[in-house]
């Protein structure tokens, strides 16, 4: 009979795989590092011993899969929680705000755009208390135009194009 630490959530795991959350983890950041490995391929630098724009990203792609490797060992050979149920409202909610702020930063300016960015990102949590959420997103727009515009000198503006 199987015992209960041989299963997960959502019945039997593989038996050689004693810590679920680690090796599926793991796994990912060697998929990321090999990706990156790939997209860098082009950049020089990135072929035998030269120095170039592909160095480092190569170098970190290289220690993020044996990072990755040392993550699913671990997942081998520890004991320790399978994979739970994952919420994807969160992960959703808080891409679908990276494009509302690509969307909307030149026609709306920098306050606009950083102002329903954040309102937009609150949504990714059933705990947000708007009474606290839009308060705050004028704060980080007013922190975020004096630190960009005024701080940095970055050429962006601040309000929407009139005309």
């Amino acid at each position: 009979m199987e015992t209960e630490s041989r299963r997960g959530p959502h019945g039997p795991r593989a038996r050689w795989i004693r810590n679920g959350r680690d090796f599926y983890g793991g796994l990912v950041l060697i998929a990321l590092a090999v990706f990156a490995w790939w997209t860098t391929g082009d950049l020089a630098g990135s072929k035998g011993l030269t120095f170039g724009p592909g160095t480092a990203p190569r170098l970190f792609a290289g220690l993020l899969a044996l990072a990755g490797v040392a993550v699913t060992l671990l997942g081998v050979f520890t004991d320790g929680p399978n994979v739970g149920r994952y919420a994807v409202r969160g992960p959703l909610i808080v891409f679908a705000s990276v494009l509302v702020f690509a969307g909307t930063i030149k026609p709306l300016g920098l306050v606009i755009a950083t102002f329903i960015t954040i309102l937009v990102v609150s949504a990714a949590s059933a705990e947000t208390r708007w009474r606290e959420a839009i308060p705050w997103a004028a704060a980080l727009s007013a922190f975020c135009a004096a630190l960009f515009h005024y701080g940095l000198s970055l050429p962006l503006s601040l309000w929407p194009a009139l005309g």
